[in-house]
């Protein structure tokens, strides 16, 4: 299942990505479009690469939800 992650920090072609509290880096290098601190993004397999943006609307009500499966021990 892919987690959205909130993008903190920008360096070059590189992001600061956060989810769930825990940060880790990505390449931007594969998104169609720009993105900019404070933008949702789904990486790829493995977490190396921001695979699409998603709209804050659908991010947060993912991570609503998945905070409620998480909260409920089903996952």
């Amino acid at each position: 299942m892919a987690v959205p992650s909130r993008i903190v920090a920008i360096d070059g072609q590189t992001a600061t990505v956060e989810a769930f509290g825990r940060e880790r880096q990505t390449s931007l290098m594969l998104l169609e479009e720009e993105a900019s601190v404070g933008d949702y993004v789904i990486l790829g397999a493995g977490g190396n690469f921001a695979a699409e943006k998603v709209p804050p609307e659908t991010a947060l009500a993912t991570l609503e939800y998945l905070s409620g499966v998480l909260a409920d021990g089903l996952a």
